[in-house]
């Protein structure tokens, strides 16, 4: 399956064949601090992607880093240094997706104003 995803200005744009294996839902405090709330996202070997446009890195932790764009600030991208694959913004793609998230993520991270009301596994760390 071929996703095509974007900044909200256009700048950055890529596609990813793949990365319906492993969707979930982050609610460490990093995501929720960068996106608002939790990130959505989808994960595909490197190799997997076609990225046109400039990608910004900001080394998030020393385990891991956030791609987005340097123009809207869009955050696209999480990779962490000791894999060979990287997440996806599932609110970057254009259109829809067509999966279902897998599981939530560092959910003892949450935040304290939603509840988590589906049926997805969970997992605290």
């Amino acid at each position: 399956m071929m996703l095509e995803g974007s900044c909200n200005c256009q700048n950055v744009r890529f596609r990813v064949d793949g990365g319906g294996d492993s969707v979930a839902a982050c609610h460490c405090g990093q995501c929720r601090k960068q996106s608002g709330h939790y990130w959505a996202s989808g994960y595909a070997p490197d190799a997997a992607y076609d990225i046109t446009g400039e990608v910004r890195w900001f080394e998030a932790s020393p385990t891991a880093k956030r791609g987005f764009c340097p123009n809207c600030g869009c955050f696209l991208f999480w990779k962490a240094h000791a894999e060979d694959g990287m997440s996806f913004s599932l609110g970057a793609i254009d259109g829809p997706t067509g999966l279902r998230l897998h599981k939530h993520i560092f959910t003892r991270w949450k935040g304290d104003y939603y509840d988590i009301a589906d049926d997805v596994p969970q997992q605290e760390d």
